[in-house]
């Protein structure tokens, strides 16, 4: 009958799905795609995506020094949320110290705080955050706060006494609104440097080996060195355009402006090009197809960047073994840098060992791929 399958053309088809399983099957990179990365970004985004966290930093600055302050440190300090990083004796010292990047928070206690608290029935407590990660500042106040609640319950469990309240007061260090520009600005910046430079160098020294035209390059009066300068030359100042134009957006738009050194944000975000141009050379030495080249540098890269740089998901509240991976990341070392110029005002005190720790990484990578390179061609 018309529209029956034959059992013959039913046999021809199951045979055929049969020799596609067994391709499928043989082919590693395929069974990577299909199972591995599946698998790995469960894992990976199960751990790292927080919604809450733990063990973060506070200092505490205590004016009082008096029963109940002590007693409200401590149950602060005890709780799973926080760990009690340093008692600070000045309230100068609160702006140090979250240059520094020590601490996500500073709770300050005025003067005769508990005879006050029992004296008028109210005192107030000062929460002040690091509002250059508006996620965490809000987890870290909420948290805090929902402290001092259930005290205040404590304090008014006994009967026939009046209420005793106290009350947190809440201010954001350099993003007092909180707003979601202060984080994702220093990120896009991370971001689009890396494809740009790695992604762009690694698809175009990989373009001349695939079509064959690397080898009529080699024989022009251009030496090697010359033909890399010439290939990742565009794409440096192209990248420092997109830095201005980021930059400018940022400010006329979302009005955030650099706080610190422009000329320093500039002379890292160089170091930061040449490091992510020399990753594309790498990436173009062991890849022989253009698509090849582009799935390592999205798969090998991007991910890592936005996982791992610690300007969405903060790092320090990951397993201990991420915050080990994050080490070798460079976006996470550029990223800390940026914001401090940008958010925080800082100088080259308080990010010499990121930017220390980028030039060691940049001279390894130009050393690793210019090798690598060389050998390439031989």
């Amino acid at each position: 009958m018309p529209g029956l399958i034959k059992p013959t053309d039913m046999k021809r088809f199951l045979g055929f799905v049969k020799k596609e399983f067994i391709h499928i099957f043989r082919d590693l990179r395929t069974l990577i795609i299909l199972f591995g990365i599946p698998a790995a970004q469960i894992i990976i985004f199960g751990y790292a995506v927080r919604t809450d966290i733990k063990n973060a930093s506070i200092a505490v600055y205590d004016l009082s020094g008096d029963e109940v302050t002590r007693d409200l440190t401590d149950r602060l300090s005890s709780s799973e949320f926080f760990i009690l990083r340093e008692m600070i004796d000045s309230y100068d010292k609160v702006d140090e110290i979250f240059k520094s990047s020590k601490v996500k928070a500073v709770i300050i206690f005025d003067e005769e705080f508990g005879r006050r608290l029992i004296s008028e029935g109210s005192a107030s407590v000062e929460i002040i955050a690091d509002g250059s990660e508006p996620n965490v500042a809000n987890m870290v106040t909420n948290y805090t706060r929902a402290i001092i609640a259930e005290y205040n319950q404590d304090l008014n469990k006994s009967p026939g006494e009046g209420l005793i309240l106290i009350e947190p007061e809440v201010r954001m260090y350099y993003n007092p609104n909180l707003e979601s520009q202060f984080m994702f600005v220093p990120g896009i910046i991370t971001i689009v440097l890396m494809l740009i430079c790695a992604l762009m160098t690694s698809i175009t020294i990989t373009r001349e080996k695939e079509f064959g035209t690397m080898e009529v390059l080699l024989v022009s009066p251009l030496k090697p060195i010359h033909i890399i300068l010439g290939k990742v030359t565009p794409y440096f100042f192209l990248s420092l355009v997109d830095l201005i134009i980021i930059l400018l957006l940022s400010w006329l738009v979302f009005g955030l402006p650099v706080k610190g050194s422009l000329l320093l944000l500039m002379l890292i975000t160089m170091l930061y090009i040449l490091l992510a141009l020399s990753l594309g050379i790498l990436i173009s030495t062991i890849s022989k197809t253009m698509q090849q080249a582009m799935f390592i540098s999205l798969a090998g890269l991007m991910l890592p960047i936005i996982i791992f740089s610690g300007f969405i998901f903060p790092i320090e509240y990951m397993p201990p073994i991420y915050n080990w991976i994050s080490t070798v990341i460079p976006a996470r070392w550029f990223v800390t840098i940026i914001k401090n110029i940008m958010v925080k005002g800082t100088g080259i005190t308080y990010i010499w060992k990121e930017t220390l720790i980028l030039s060691g990484m940049t001279i390894l990578f130009i050393v690793v791929s210019a090798k690598r390179f060389r050998i390439r061609l031989q």
